[in-house]
């Protein structure tokens, strides 16, 4: 991996981790800003900015949990309550993460000013949160957990949203889809792919009883292809699925 992991200032005081991944050459690139699940930045996200990068976007991974538990954790690591409950508290505290990330973006030269926010589980509800207030030009999440609390989140939305899940994900049962559904058909800017037979944790090789390639490579092509709209300043989006 050529990232490396920096620190940036938070606004209220402190400063947290964030792993950076840059692309090769000179030119002006849009950003995409991930939002970890609750195991952390560990080496599937690092990996997925890596990835990013080599597709010709900065890619940025801040530790969201700084305040309470810092760093990855393991999959059976106890401290994963600890880090993220309350819930709705913890993810609120973390939007000025994101805003201090985006803010630590524009001091880098090759940054062109669009932004995504790129949400996994934990960090799904910001790909709404991140275009609704936070100064992002669009939002994209896989797997994303705790989302039936944000759907009103959406109004007044106007940037592309994408969301993408599996029909088997325990943490999105049918009334999360159907609502996100509905939401698409009256939403021109909102995309939602669901797949079926695929578990929660499709987009991590960490997680093998999960994973799912051939998932993983529509979700990724999503992501590139939103990305790639914000080069010029626009994203595009591709209804359900």
């Amino acid at each position: 991996m050529t990232g490396q992991t920096i620190k940036i200032r938070a606004a209220g005081g402190g400063a947290f981790d964030c792993y950076l991944a840059m692309p090769a050459g000179g030119e002006k690139a849009p950003a995409v800003v991930i939002a970890c699940a609750i195991h952390g930045v560990d080496a599937d996200i690092r990996q997925l900015a890596e990835e990013f990068a080599g597709h010709g976007f900065i890619a940025a991974a801040p530790d969201l949990f700084w305040r309470t538990v810092p760093g990855p954790l393991g999959h059976e690591d106890k401290r994963t309550q600890e880090r993220a409950q309350p819930r709705l508290e913890k993810i609120k505290s973390g939007e000025q993460d994101l805003v201090d990330t985006l803010a630590h973006l524009k001091s880098i030269a090759q940054f062109n000013g669009n932004a995504a926010t790129l949400g996994f589980c934990y960090g799904g509800p910001y790909a709404i949160l991140g275009p609704k207030r936070l100064g992002y030009a669009a939002g994209i999440t896989c797997h994303g957990s705790q989302m039936l609390d944000y759907i009103g989140e959406l109004d007044g939305v106007t940037e592309p949203v994408c969301i993408i899940w599996g029909d088997q994900d325990r943490l999105a049962p049918p009334p999360v889809l159907d609502a996100y559904r509905a939401a698409a058909s009256r939403m021109a800017n909102v995309e939602v792919h669901i797949f079926p037979g695929i578990l929660h944790g499709f987009m991590m090789p960490g997680s093998p009883a999960a994973f799912d390639q051939k998932s993983r490579d529509f979700s990724m092509k999503r992501a590139v292809a939103i990305l790639d709209g914000l080069r010029g300043g626009s994203a595009s989006v591709r209804k359900a699925s």
